[in-house]
């Protein structure tokens, strides 16, 4: 009898230990103290700067409509907007140029869109148009592609169309994160120039909104991490926990009266 109480015991401490706390799983947790608030996000996100592999999307409009369709495409055959942009795009090759219509190569690498786009005009008024008003120059890149690996809803990879996307909008794109995830240390690997630094990020805090990695970039991978309650196999919320836990129990029981008989 004293071996089953034992077992009890110890199934007790497991159960307790095992269940996700239900702050580990809520998204942008505020203080003790509820109230409505206002949260200024003084976080100034850094224009992304175009790496080896982008693809640009430039459109011009101008008085020479010769020139405006060298730049404009006249359409993309039925194609999804993602190919069009394949395409019809401006790629980055590895040397980090781009090649435009009679303008040839441009080196691009590391600069902004709006940098691009001051490049280009210059260029254009320079060769071939005199009057600034006649042209219109857009440089745009054709979304916000990342990926999502790891305790997530459907994992892959999104292309969003928006200057602008947060880590949680991303992560509400992929169907969300279980009650496996780890939300306390969401990973962002990020490209540099350089090469690749992984930094790490709590969305179960309200203070992520500051954080300079709220907003995501360009060829992002975001991976969500399991957490140990998965390894241990034992359940997630305290229903899961103690159907396990009993289960395990009476089998311990039933041995231990078997044995003893």
């Amino acid at each position: 009898m004293r071996y089953i109480i034992l077992v009890l015991l110890l199934s007790m401490v497991a159960l307790t230990s095992s269940c996700v706390p239900l702050k580990d799983i809520t998204y942008l947790r505020e203080s003790e103290m509820k109230s409505d608030s206002l949260i200024s996000v003084q976080v100034q996100q850094r224009p992304y700067r175009v790496q080896v592999g982008d693809i640009l999307s430039i459109r011009l409009k101008a008085l020479d409509q010769q020139l405006v369709d060298f730049f404009n495409p006249a359409g993309s055959g039925g194609v999804s907007l993602d190919e069009g942009f394949y395409y019809d795009g401006f790629a980055i090759d590895t040397h980090g140029n781009i090649r435009v219509p009679e303008l040839g190569e441009i080196n691009v690498l590391g600069r902004t869109t709006e940098e691009i786009r001051e490049i280009i005009e210059k260029r254009l008024l320079a060769d071939y148009i005199k009057d600034e008003a006649d042209l219109f120059v857009t440089v745009k890149l054709p979304g916000i592609r990342y990926t999502l690996v790891g305790e997530i809803g459907s994992p892959g990879t999104q292309n969003v169309l928006a200057e602008k996307v947060s880590i949680l909008e991303a992560i509400a794109n992929a169907g969300g994160v279980p009650l496996t995830g780890d939300l306390t240390d969401i990973l962002i690997i990020r490209q540099y120039p350089g090469g690749q630094r992984v930094h790490h990020i709590d969305l179960t805090t309200i203070d992520v909104m500051q954080s300079p990695f709220y907003y995501i970039q360009p060829n992002d991978i975001i991976t969500v991490n399991p957490l140990p309650q998965k390894a241990i196999g034992v359940g997630t919320t305290g229903l899961q926990a103690l159907t396990t836990i009993i289960s395990i129990v009476t089998t311990i029981a039933t041995v231990i009266l078997l044995a003893t008989r």
